[in-house]
């Protein structure tokens, strides 16, 4: 057979579906729609291999409405226009009793101007929208668009889902029935697979083609390694191997090896990466890799990500070389990154612990008379701008969640609260 494991083994309807139990289990909101026929306009957000495109296909198979797709990667506004107007007539028509559900993949790819031409055909009740994306929608889709559709979270499958999979495709797939599969170890395979589905069943194929037709196809975490590193995979920025290519991006950058993440940089460009998708990955690094060793790097990464916004391929290129060969080359600090971690950490073993009566707002007499601000010390009338006095509520104390790291900036800025914490209390 030519068509790959994952296509042969896609779920046709909704008791097939592997994975998003919080979406497709008993009761669940997308299963209740789907059972009922009644689609409401929604979004699919998650990474690749797990599910968006294998659930509107199912929704494709068991509606009664109308069922158009379109790709965002490969569709104008000439074909935007074409399916609306096919869309608008079914919705006239006295033999449609839905409305017609447009499926859009990768809806992020859409422009803002082709956005607006589908918030016209939602808004106006032409078409229910399904759109599936790997980026997160607040970033990559219109506002108003957004408001008129609920945004459903995809998580990565876990090795249970995994693990059902796998043994579904040995046990009912006729090709690698007629090998027989040996499943021994499935440690290195999960590992790899990484809670997409798609890479899964990608691998299994794999094995499957390098195993002489007589035998069987054994899975061992030793074979699985062996057969990955002979046959790596080639860049694929909707699937496969965009997110091992950011992270080993990301992690050149904060080993501090510039030459590395140039390498990567130029992996991703000509791999035909979105600029602003390496450039988003950039901002946060700036913030949680580099933080206050360097707070420059944060102001940097973001004017490039402007910068790359305006002028895009090719010369977005040249900027992004800039800030990653800077990021990669500045000093490095996850202190604020483990500090607000460590707060919600703390805030969600708490709960709701009361401002303490002297930081309270008291806008008006009643609430002065309650003794909201009363005792408040305004630092500015002390020397250095400081004074000593409780911020934290009452019961907690005074926890500590910034450790600064090594380096220059941090260390003046420790000894700095060092210094001031060592002056005598203000007197009464």
């Amino acid at each position: 057979m030519n068509q790959p494991l994952a296509e042969r083994l896609r779920p046709k309807n909704i008791d097939e579906y592997v994975g998003q139990r919080h979406l497709v289990g008993p009761g669940a909101i997308l299963r209740r729609m789907i059972e009922s026929g009644n689609i409401a306009s929604f979004i699919l957000w998650g990474p690749p291999g797990v599910g968006k495109t294998t659930l509107a296909k199912i929704i494709a198979n068991t509606t009664k409405a109308p069922f158009y797709t379109l790709s965002a990667v490969h569709s104008g506004v000439k074909d935007v226009r074409e399916v609306l107007d096919r869309c608008r007539a079914d919705a006239r028509s006295m033999f449609t009793t839905h409305r017609p559900i447009l499926f859009i993949d990768e809806i992020h790819r859409f422009n803002k101007s082709q956005q607006d031409s589908l918030l016209a055909a939602v808004e106006n009740g032409t078409v229910t929208l399904v759109g599936a994306t790997t980026e997160n929608p607040s970033f990559e889709v219109i506002r108003p668009l957004l408001s008129r559709a609920q945004v459903y979270t995809l998580s990565p499958l876990g090795d249970d889902d995994l693990d059902t999979l796998l043994r579904r495709a040995a046990e009912t797939d006729e090709v690698l029935a007629g090998h027989g599969v040996e499943i021994i170890s499935t440690s290195a395979l999960f590992r790899f697979a990484g809670g997409d589905a798609r890479k899964l069943l990608n691998i299994l194929d794999l094995l499957e083609q390098a195993t002489p037709p007589d035998a069987p196809i054994v899975i061992t975490d030793e074979i699985v390694t062996s057969s990955l590193q002979k046959n790596p995979a080639a860049y694929d920025k909707n699937g496969e191997m965009h997110y091992d290519i950011i992270s080993a991006f990301i992690k050149s950058l904060r080993g501090s090896d510039p030459d590395a993440a140039i390498y990567w940089l130029a992996r991703m460009i000509e791999g035909g990466e979105e600029p602003e998708f390496i450039g988003r990955r950039m901002i946060i690094f700036a913030a949680e890799d580099i933080g206050l060793a360097n707070p420059n790097a944060l102001l940097l990464a973001n004017t490039t990500f402007d910068v790359i916004h305006k002028i895009g391929w090719p010369e977005a290129r040249i900027p992004l070389a800039q800030c990653t060969i800077y990021l990669a080359n500045s000093a490095k600090s996850n202190s604020a990154y483990n500090a607000i971690d460590s707060a919600l950490e703390l805030v969600r073993s708490t709960g709701n612990q009361p401002v303490p009566l002297h930081l309270r707002n008291a806008p008006t007499k009643l609430m002065k008379d309650m003794g909201y601000g009363h005792n408040y010390l305004y630092p500015h009338l002390y020397p250095g701008n400081f004074v000593k006095q409780q911020y934290f509520p009452d019961t907690l104390g005074h926890p500590t969640f910034w450790e600064p790291c090594a380096n220059q900036a941090e260390a003046r800025a420790a000894e700095m609260q060092r210094m001031r914490w060592e002056t005598p209390e203000p007197q009464k």
